[in-house]
């Protein structure tokens, strides 16, 4: 059901009451009001100082020079999707005081409100502001309260929002006053990719920021947080701040570490700088035909097997076999297969298993079905010689339980043994053990705006459901290539929407991946970006693979832009990437469909 305004019964409602106010004149002497020594207490409620002070659910706001209401500043607040666009800041109040809350408004359905009054909770809105319109409100705190929060939201589905010069005037609460600065900070035993750090907790603390080379890279509330997504055989320089309602404390002394060698991403270390992933499709036929391992071209670095698949959601039990000579006549014998598999590999080439595909649901539900799938996997592994694995699970084979808001520590079962069972399958295969994934945008950087059923419920439990596994198996990932295809509009980093088929949509996709971001809007909680080299853009070959084709030219673009800085449009990245990993593609088959022009645009700009 669409929501475009608030409920009729709710429409109705208010203006009854509305009516009963203009009724009874005199009920609004009764209401509280701010004594002449009363002070505004908001902080930054003209926007001249940008966002500081507010908190926008979804990333959904943005400070603005025009319109104004008074100043060279102010808001504005664009919902999307089930994200009304609340912008909040908690206030320091004083108990049993009366308090006036006010803002200038613009645009359809916008509200301001305060919550955690101790008395009662009040808002109040207007329909339509063509113009800056006024709202005010008014209400007393209770006996021991000391801080309230005020807000301003918009409406499901309507244009943005604005708002200026919000005050919230009455008595002053006492004063917060910045946190200490952290002492203490220290580094403990270095990974290739990764940082713990630790520190002493800071008096008047209520969280902590972590910055790296001057750069804000976490957030955490206790005090100890890793940073993860570092280059191996560097080194790197620490700091970290304690924060609280009134800001940020200076920062605390710097503490360098130096991550270890290696880091190939748990296998694949000698791939080529930049390597071409194409699936290929070994155990059916479609409209793209049949193409034997013999004849898939040298400019292939990564061969996925498409697919192994279980028999059964929830078994665990993964088979996997040659497309049957009556649906493929040109199939070649499982000897010739298997030789030719070792040809490749004695070429520099990685061959992979690729579990799950649009038709192979895997739900490891059960650590019986979790124990399953790490035998079957690791038999086809061994049967044909093949150097790891790539996770391509679609549709319901990955969702979150309600309650499972934080992607660094997940509980739901299907997910934490998922995690398990790869880890155990890098355990029993060493440090050359290649491990891919392929998901859909919408698991992955949808979880920018969504991650699972949200904190009350009632959202997709998929959204951003690939986000813990990513996170947790960072360190053993060769390869992650999301599929920029088959995918409705997702927001970036820039808050806007992006759509398939051109290079906008491959250069946002991918700097949400390498700059990382806060999930759900969350900044205590942001997923930390990846190496360049653990990262490949995913795209159909051909018109005929998937929906979102994007034309050589395009990718050519979105490539520049991201390794280079040129052809950028409209999007800015937030770095420029030369060590990129590469391309991966739907499919092999549908390149050789295609006349391979996917792998021959690939050759022609990395010069293979």
């Amino acid at each position: 059901m669409e929501r475009t305004g608030p409920p009729a019964r709710m429409t109705g409602l208010l203006a009854a009451f509305s009516a009963a106010l203009l009724a009874v004149g005199g009920l609004a002497a009764m209401a509280p009001s701010a004594s002449a020594a009363d002070a505004d207490v908001a902080r930054n409620g003209t926007f001249e100082a940008g966002l500081t002070g507010w908190n926008c659910t979804g990333g959904s706001g943005v400070a603005v020079s025009t319109p104004v209401h008074g100043g060279t500043s102010a808001l504005k607040a664009t919902p999307a999707g089930s994200d009304n666009a609340k912008c909040s800041q908690t206030v320091t109040v004083k108990p049993n005081s009366a308090y006036t809350l006010s803002a200038w408004v613009q645009g359809s359905y916008v509200y301001l409100g305060a919550e955690g009054t101790g008395t009662t909770d009040v808002s109040t809105w207007t329909q339509s502001a063509g113009a800056w319109q006024k709202l005010t409100t008014t209400f007393r705190t209770g006996a021991s309260t000391t801080s309230v929060k005020v807000y301003t939201h918009g409406w499901y589905g309507t244009p943005a929002y604005y708002a200026d010069d919000l005050t919230l005037v009455g008595p002053g609460g006492d004063p917060v006053v910045l946190p200490a600065v952290p002492a203490g900070l220290r580094a403990g035993t270095p990974t290739s990719s990764s940082v713990p750090l630790s520190w002493t907790a800071a008096t008047g603390a209520t969280g902590y920021n972590v910055y790296r080379g001057g750069a804000l890279v976490l957030s955490a509330t206790g005090t100890s947080a890793t940073v993860t997504g570092l280059t191996a055989s560097t080194a790197y320089s620490f700091q970290v701040t304690a924060t609280n309602e009134a800001g940020e404390s200076a920062k605390s002394a710097a503490v360098s570490a130096t991550t270890t060698a290696g880091g190939g991403g748990g296998g694949g270390s000698d791939l080529p700088a930049h390597a071409l992933v194409g699936y290929l499709h070994s155990s059916f036929a479609n409209g793209s035909g049949y193409t034997r391992m013999a004849d898939v071209p040298d400019s292939w670095d990564v061969i996925d097997l498409a697919f192994g698949e279980p028999t059964s959601v929830t078994s665990g039990d993964i088979r996997f076999s040659l497309c049957p000579v009556t649906e493929c006549p040109n199939v070649e014998s499982v000897a010739e297969f298997k030789a030719a598999i070792k040809a490749k590999q004695a070429a520099g080439k990685k061959v992979l298993i690729s579990i799950g595909g649009q038709n192979g649901q895997v739900q490891l539900a059960t650590t019986a079905a979790r124990d399953t799938f790490v035998s079957s996997v690791s038999k086809i592994i061994d049967e044909y010689g093949l150097d790891g694995l790539d996770i391509d699970f679609e549709g319901h084979s990955l969702s979150l339980n309600t309650g499972d808001t934080d992607f660094r520590s997940p509980t739901t079962p299907v997910v934490v043994n998922l995690i398990s069972a790869v880890k155990s399958l890098k355990a029993k295969y060493g440090e050359k053990f290649v491990l891919t994934m392929a998901p859909e945008t919408f698991f992955v950087q949808l979880g920018y705006q969504y991650y699972g059923s949200g904190p009350w419920g009632g959202q997709d439990p998929r959204a951003g459901a690939y986000l813990p596994v990513i996170h947790a198996l960072r360190d053993d990932l060769t390869l992650l290539h999301v599929q920029d295809y088959n995918s409705g509009s997702i927001m970036g980093l820039d808050n806007q929407y992006h759509s398939m088929g051109g290079a906008d949509f491959h250069i946002a996709m991918t700097d949400m991946l390498l700059t990382g971001f806060p999930v759900a809007g969350d900044q205590s909680k942001i997923f930390p970006g990846l190496r360049p080299d653990q990262v490949a853009i995913g795209l159909p070959a051909s018109t005929q693979a998937g929906n979102g084709h994007t034309s050589p030219a395009e990718v050519t673009k979105a490539l520049n832009c991201l390794t280079k800085k040129t052809d950028c449009g409209s999007y800015a990245t937030h770095g420029t990437w030369s060590g990129l990993r590469g391309l991966m593609t739907w499919s092999v088959n549908w390149d050789r469909f295609n006349n391979w022009a996917f792998s021959k645009n690939f050759d022609a700009y990395f010069g293979g």
